[in-house]
């Protein structure tokens, strides 16, 4: 109930603030700009105050009143227009934003339900097929950070400095530290975000396609329920095998249509294999979206107001998630040029904004990616040059030509586009479409991580344009279809090809479930949380599954390379060193004290990795803690 109540002020301050900067804004517009600021605050504040004060209640506090002097701000600089009223097209709207987004948020709270460790009946912890490669992380992140000093610490790495876009994960950590059980610390802000995603989207639209309501739930249906023409190659000769490559689709592990790495197929589900899994990213969603309709707003409008707004959001984003304020740079860059080009009468006014928006950013931005994504990026040596990303996969040649690459993997709508684009001038969305191909340019020519499957994360917000494009476009052929028999047919089978992929996916994705904890490890986790000191060290193995880093947020030695390599960071030595004392405990006794070690935890996973010499290291350290397979040594304090 606390962090509801806590939640809420945040959110009553958000919509208060947005009441008073932006009167003349629509109703629907202005309620869902203020639970967005409502809910950035409530990331960056407790975190700003952690630094003096650790990630604690104090820090907590101490936001609330940072809150109500931005409030108080906000009163002082309130634009004395008279507040808009709800009119009949906001109505409309709403209905259309209801018949779309209730349906996607009521299916998304219950894949968060049943795919963020799910408590079952046995004790155990169960999740869902997207979420069991990242959710380990994300957990050791949400439970590491309570009443830690910051700069925050990365627990899956000894002695290293979290260089990841933390604040999703901090949010759930205040739902935590107040009282929530972590389950639902992590389900209720991620539903919660999935629904300001839904809303935005469909406000962002409408901010682009005007009152056209059809062509605004088409661009939703083509972006929420995207997957290509996967589809073609599970049904292709299904008769052949008994359908039973269709029936893999639900019971295969990563087998969806949408994602199949062996057919080329990269473009997953966006719901499925991004919003669900990837909290930094649903994070950098539900915020770059107002970012990008105050961008387009403050200058259609030439409003400074809305210039200064737009800045100090999107100044707050890159620790939010970093890809995500890296697209919205390059959509702003390709968006003011164009904006230049076309408003010729305002060029000076454009150049002016534009350089408020830019030096803010700056300043806000610059600090949290010189200590976070430049690290990791260029010390990580991950920046690098690559054409067409993971169709020339490791720069090796094309695998599939290149239109009909984007063809089989954006599906359908991707043709829209691209008549869209070559139309672009005559429509009037000249600065979206030099916006969206900055966006797709850099993405199509330069890798900023290890995984260069992840430069999806700019090509999404390409494709969030795009699907707009396609649906302006798709509404034009069907009014000069108007009067041909079967046009009705014809755009009805052109949606199903469009979203009968992404269907299936998410489909796959509400019948899965995979367990991620036994009871074993759930419990030894509740022990190590509720008798060990928040700074102890464990040596433990390098499984993604653990709970001594996810369940209980101590600082380990060396987490899974699934994480840390990903991640640009130089672990082997620590890996080595984990292996070198489990197997020769005696021989190697300094690494524990080279990392301070507190305790040793040993289950199936290590004695699996590793030739554990348990004997000895029974021997040599009292055993405080076991269950069926976990066993916990306590290393002397005055030894290590």
């Amino acid at each position: 109930m606390t962090a509801l109540c806590y939640t809420a002020l945040f959110e009553a301050a958000g919509l208060a603030a947005i009441r008073f900067l932006l009167p003349k804004t629509n109703l629907p517009e202005r309620i869902w700009l203020g639970l967005s600021l409502g809910i950035l605050l409530e990331m960056w504040l407790p975190a700003l105050c952690a630094y003096p004060l650790t990630f604690g209640y104090a820090a907590h506090f101490a936001a609330i009143a940072v809150l109500v002097a931005l409030v108080t701000l906000a009163w002082f600089l309130r634009d004395p227009s008279d507040v808009k009223k709800f009119s009949e097209d906001d109505r409309k709207q709403v209905a259309v934003m209801a018949a779309v987004c209730l349906p996607l948020t009521a299916f998304s709270v219950y894949l968060q339900a049943t795919h963020m460790i799910l408590p079952a009946a046995d004790g155990s912890y169960w999740c869902g097929q997207s979420t069991y490669g990242d959710l380990c992380m994300h957990l050791s992140f949400i439970t590491s950070i309570e009443n830690m000093p910051f700069p925050p610490s990365y627990n899956l790495l000894y002695d290293t400095p979290l260089s990841y876009p933390y604040l999703t994960d901090s949010l759930s950590t205040t739902f935590y530290m107040m009282g929530l059980p972590l389950n639902l610390a992590v389900v209720l802000p991620g539903s919660f975000l999935m629904a300001l995603t839904f809303a935005g989207y469909m406000l962002l639209c409408r901010r682009f396609l005007g009152s056209r309501k059809k062509a605004i739930a088409v661009a939703a249906v083509f972006f929420f329920l995207n997957g290509g023409l996967g589809f073609l190659y599970d049904f292709d000769m299904a008769g052949k095998d008994h359908f039973a490559r269709i029936m893999e689709i639900f019971s295969g592990f990563y087998k969806t249509p949408a994602n199949q790495p062996e057919y080329n197929l990269r473009f997953s589900n966006v719901i499925a294999d991004l919003m669900i899994p990837q909290r930094s990213l649903l994070g950098g969603w539900a915020m770059i979206l107002p970012c990008l309709w105050l961008l387009d707003s403050s200058q259609k409008n030439r409003s400074v107001r809305e210039t200064v707004l737009l800045a100090l959001w999107a100044g707050a984003l890159p620790l939010v998630h970093t890809h995500t304020f890296l697209a919205l740079g390059l959509f702003s860059g390709g968006y003011l040029m164009g904006r230049l080009i076309v408003c010729r009468e305002d060029r000076k006014g454009t150049l002016q904004r534009s350089a408020l928006y830019l030096i803010i950013v700056l300043l806000l931005a610059c600090p949290q990616l010189l200590g976070n994504a430049v690290k990791q990026t260029l010390e990580g040596g991950s920046l690098r040059f690559q054409f067409n990303w993971v169709n020339n996969s490791g720069g090796r040649g094309m695998i599939d030509g290149y239109f009909w690459f984007w063809i089989k993997n954006a599906g359908l709508p991707f043709i829209l586009v691209l008549c869209a684009l070559l139309n672009a001038k005559r429509r009037g969305q000249v600065e979206t479409a030099l916006g969206m191909t900055a966006v797709y340019a850099v993405a199509e020519f330069i890798l900023f991580q290890p995984n260069e499957y992840d430069n999806n994360k700019l090509f999404y917000i390409w494709f969030m344009f795009a699907m707009i494009l396609a649906a302006d476009y798709g509404s034009i052929l069907m009014q000069r279809l108007s009067g041909l028999r079967g046009r009705g047919l014809i755009c009805a089978l052109f949606i199903f090809c469009s979203v009968f992929s992404g269907s299936l996916s998410l489909a796959r994705e509400a019948v899965s479930s995979y367990q991620l904890f036994n009871p074993s490890a759930v419990d030894a986790g509740n022990w190590i949380r509720q008798n060990t000191e928040r700074d102890s060290v464990f040596l433990t193995g390098q499984q993604h599954i653990n709970p001594v880093c996810s369940l209980a947020g101590r600082q380990i030695i060396c987490g899974s390379d699934l994480y840390v390599f990903f991640h640009g960071l130089d672990y082997r030595t620590q890996a080595e060193d984990c292996r070198r004392y489990y197997e020769q405990p005696e021989a190697y006794e300094d690494v524990l004290k080279k990392y301070h070690v507190d305790y040793v935890y040993v289950s199936d996973y290590e004695r699996a990795d590793f030739d554990v010499d348990l004997e000895t290291i029974k021997e040599q350290w009292p055993l405080v803690y076991e269950n069926g397979s976990v066993k916990i040594f306590r290393v002397n304090a005055e030894e290590s």
